[in-house]
C-alpha cells in the first residue's frame, strides 16, 4: 500500500513538472507594428509628423551606435521617397529579447499639389545582422498645401 502511495506521489510530481509552460520564442528578425501618427492632417513644409511603432527583437541586436549607420527607413508612398534614420543601440549585449516603442519624426511633409493629398508612409527596420523586419504602413495622413 505504501508503495502505491509513493508511486502516485511520484506520478503527480512528474505530471505537474511536465505542465511547465515554455517560454515564448521570439524571432531573431525584428518585428514591428504601427501604433500611431501624431496627426491625421498636416500642413506641408512646416508641420512635423511623428510616427510611433512598437518593436520586438529576439536577439537584441536592433540599433547601432555608429553615427553613419541607417537602420530605420520611412518611405512616403506617394513619391517613393525613403528617408533613412538611425536607431541607437537598444541593448548593451545581444541575445536579449527586447521590446518597446520608437518615435520617428518627419520634420517636413512635402506636396506637389495645390489641393490636399492623402498620404501613407511605410516603415521598416534592419538589425545589425542585416535582418530586415516586416514593413508596416501608417494610417492615411492628409497633406494640405
Amino acid at each position: 500500500m505504501k508503495l502505491i502511495r509513493v508511486l502516485m506521489i511520484v506520478i503527480c510530481v512528474c505530471a505537474l513538472a511536465a505542465c511547465k509552460k515554455d517560454k515564448p520564442v521570439y524571432s531573431e528578425t525584428p518585428e514591428i507594428e504601427f501604433v500611431s501618427a501624431s496627426n491625421s492632417s498636416v500642413n506641408a513644409y512646416g508641420q512635423p509628423l511623428t510616427f510611433v511603432i512598437s518593436y520586438q527583437d529576439g536577439d537584441g541586436d536592433l540599433g547601432e551606435n555608429s553615427s553613419d549607420a541607417h537602420n530605420l527607413f520611412l518611405t512616403d508612398n506617394r513619391f517613393g521617397i525613403t528617408y533613412p534614420y538611425r536607431i541607437s543601440q537598444l541593448a548593451p549585449t545581444t541575445s536579449l529579447i527586447i521590446k518597446g516603442q520608437l518615435k520617428i519624426i518627419l520634420d517636413n511633409v512635402g506636396t506637389t499639389s495645390t489641393s490636399p493629398q492623402n498620404a501613407t508612409f511605410s516603415i521598416h527596420v534592419v538589425d545589425r545582422a542585416g535582418h530586415a523586419s516586416n514593413t508596416v504602413t501608417s494610417s492615411v495622413i492628409t497633406v494640405n498645401p
